[in-house]
């Protein structure tokens, strides 16, 4: 067989789409979100490349629309765990042994599969299952998507390249091995694109992976199962299933051969897992990577230089874009008193424009929250802050679970600068807002650096250079991801790599060649070509 040191295709950005108003996107995605919507699709698990049913059929509706059907999936238990496992671990050492090159060409299929004949698929089937309006799901499940699979394997091969000096009658080289066991993929609902990272970057290098998605994203996961499939993945090295969090979390950690844990989601979770890992540590082959993205109470902070049009439009699209449902999305902002006037009265004209409803309305910039729990959560938290008295609604407030989980885009005042909606994440369309004295911009940073334990996103609005420095070296730790001038959220896989610290995880940065890095566990060899064949050194001999 003939070998080569091949150099993969140059990782590009997926274009975005916009989906203007009588353009050929537009007629065939939503021809598609027809078709998806006119039938009752029936889900199963797919575990060791064979599809699993059972008698535990959970339905799934979109959240805007809590009256539609759009399909049934079937719950696992226990069994369908351990059988992931097997599955994984049967699959693990074949897998392993494959050429790199047939690795990558297996995701590079999948990347253009996404982009190309399940673009359509894969937006409609966000946009239903999460309420998620076009663009936002375009530049998700599509685009980002397709993005990791493409910049991950760029990544892989210059981990591969990576290679030590040697010296003279030697030859040092290093060889990158999957991690020993299973990896362990626990996913959010948030992102398409997330879901598919998580199991596809271990498996990338060479890990075989169980899969538990969110209950809330299976309808789109089926999509990106149906897409790995076709795209020559094989048997069990990817294995999707549906169970809870605690019987998942029983069986895996409990196993010697878990190897570790990719993850997306609270930080509460997080916290629980590892602890659950180090309390089991003895049991492991090898010490579990653990690899996580948490939380984040993410900021916006304004210098009295500011561009005031800029800074609002920012805090509209930074809170309120996917209904603030993003880990980067900004939930707490700083506005000095000399603008503060001025920055309300845009942000209520602004925000009068917003409309809200269902995503197949291709006009609505704004639609449901993904379910009941974070519904009725977000209602209390608005409910509150109507009737505190250091708090005040000025914007929003409205909610409506009639038809949907509607809860308007909502501004909150306060004159408490650790009120709670301030400290905690709430992971929804509500934005607070703390007036602070143009004076006092030292005493307020610090103040912001120590309001919350999160370090996800952050952004920072001047026009005074001296400012944007102070400000960028002051907050260095408040922040993973920090814009000077831009909204908190919309990394671009390739540019922006993802992750923070602190309570925000372990910022292994998704859509880097850090975070592959994760999932590989290094040989050093040393060859040495003419061996000695004497156990004495030169300075052994005698005068």
């Amino acid at each position: 067989m003939s070998k080569g040191f091949y150099k993969v295709p140059v990782a590009k950005n997926e274009q975005v789409r916009h989906y203007a108003p009588g353009t050929h996107d537009r007629a065939t995605l939503k021809k598609e979100i027809d078709n998806l919507r006119s039938q009752v699709m029936d889900i199963p698990m797919v575990i060791g490349g064979k599809e699993v049913r059972t008698e535990n059929r959970v339905p799934i509706h979109p959240p805007h629309d809590r009256k539609h059907l759009l399909g049934h999936f079937h719950k696992g238990d226990a069994s369908h765990v351990k059988m992931a496992i097997e599955a994984a671990l049967e699959a693990k050492e074949k897998w392993a042994a494959l050429s790199w090159e047939h690795r990558a060409s297996i995701f590079l299929k999948a990347a253009d599969l996404l982009s190309g004949p399940y673009g359509d698929t894969i937006n409609a089937a966000t946009m239903l299952g999460q309420s998620k309006n076009v663009i936002q799901a375009e530049i998700d499940s599509a685009c980002e998507m397709a993005d990791f699979l493409r910049f991950n394997v760029q990544y892989m091969t210059e981990i591969y390249k990576q290679q030590p000096d040697s010296s003279e009658g030697i030859w040092n080289r290093v060889e990158q091995r999957p991690l020993e066991g299973f990896i362990f993929a626990l996913t959010p609902f948030n992102f398409t694109s997330i879901a598919g990272n998580l199991p596809t970057a271990p498996a990338m290098m060479g890990n075989t992976v169980v899969w538990k998605c969110s209950n809330t994203q299976v309808y789109s996961a089926k999509v990106l199962m149906d897409v790995f499939i076709e795209a020559g993945v094989p048997p069990g090295v990817i294995n999707l299933m549906f169970v809870s969090g605690p019987v998942a979390g029983s069986e895996i950690f409990s196993h010697p051969e878990f190897a570790g844990i990719h993850y997306t989601g609270s930080t509460e979770v997080f916290r629980h897992i590892w602890k659950t890992i180090g309390n089991n540590i003895e049991i492991y082959k090898s010490y579990p990577r653990i690899v996580g993205e948490t939380g984040g109470k993410d900021f916006i902070f304004a210098h009295p230089s500011a561009d005031r049009k800029a800074l609002v439009v920012a805090m509209v699209r930074g809170a309120f874009e996917y209904q603030g449902q993003k880990c980067s999305a900004a939930s707490r902002a700083y506005i000095p008193e000399s603008m503060w006037p001025e920055v309300r009265e845009q942000m209520e004209n602004t925000m009068k424009g917003i409309k809200m409803g269902p995503p197949e309305d291709f006009t609505n910039f704004f639609n449901a929250v993904i379910d009941e729990v974070t519904f009725d959560k977000l209602a209390g938290f608005i409910d509150r802050a109507k009737n505190d008295t250091d708090a005040e609604v000025i914007i929003g407030g409205g909610y409506d679970k009639s038809e949907g989980y509607f809860i308007e885009p909502t501004v909150i005042l306060t004159t408490d600068p650790k009120y709670v909606t301030m400290e905690e994440e709430l992971f929804g369309p509500v934005l607070t807002i703390y007036v602070y004295a143009d004076d006092k911009v030292p005493e307020t940073v610090a103040l912001l650096d120590e309001t919350s334990m999160y370090a996800l996103t952050g952004a920072i609005f001047a026009q005074d250079r001296y400012a944007i420095e102070c400000l960028t070296e002051k907050l260095s730790n408040c922040a993973g991801n920090f814009y000077i001038n831009d909204k908190p959220t919309g990394a671009v896989v390739g540019q922006q790599p993802f992750g923070g610290a602190r309570g925000s995880g372990t910022n292994d940065k998704a859509g880097s060649m850090i975070n592959l890095l994760r999932w590989v566990s290094p040989r050093t060899i040393k060859e040495t070509f003419v061996p000695a064949k004497d156990y004495r050194y030169p300075y052994m001999d005698e005068e």
